[in-house]
């Protein structure tokens, strides 16, 4: 069975502050806040391109050069994990829950650049 994709897109960046960054993206990129969630210091951005989005997630440090993970949103995250497994594709620990929210899943492409599915809830 091959991954059922949702028309949906969104790039993940770590930021090391949550609040200047929302106002960065807004004032200089134009971008709008579609949803915030402070617990686990995540927002999504409407940015200028139909069905794809940016997610901010705040951390510690943020390497130099930056590193986007996309996140493809798919319609069964068990599903995309074993057509994953079956072609030995290496996974960041197993799927992760956010009740009333998205299941994710971490996996690496062959040169170890890090991709994530969401399976919104």
């Amino acid at each position: 069975m091959a991954v059922e994709y949702i028309d949906e897109l969104t790039c993940s960046l770590g930021v090391t502050d949550l609040d200047k960054s929302i106002e960065w993206y807004q004032q200089v990129l134009g971008f709008e806040v579609i949803y915030r969630v402070d617990d686990i210091q995540w927002c999504e951005m409407k940015t200028g391109v139909s069905s794809a989005n940016l997610g901010l997630s705040a951390v510690e440090n943020v390497t130099s050069g930056g590193g986007a993970t996309a996140t493809w949103s798919v319609k069964d995250i068990d599903a995309a994990k074993t057509h994953l497994l079956k072609h030995d594709v290496k996974l960041d620990g197993d799927i992760q829950h956010i009740p009333d929210m998205v299941k994710l899943l971490t996996f690496y492409d062959l040169d170890g650049n890090a991709m994530m599915f969401a399976q919104p809830l």
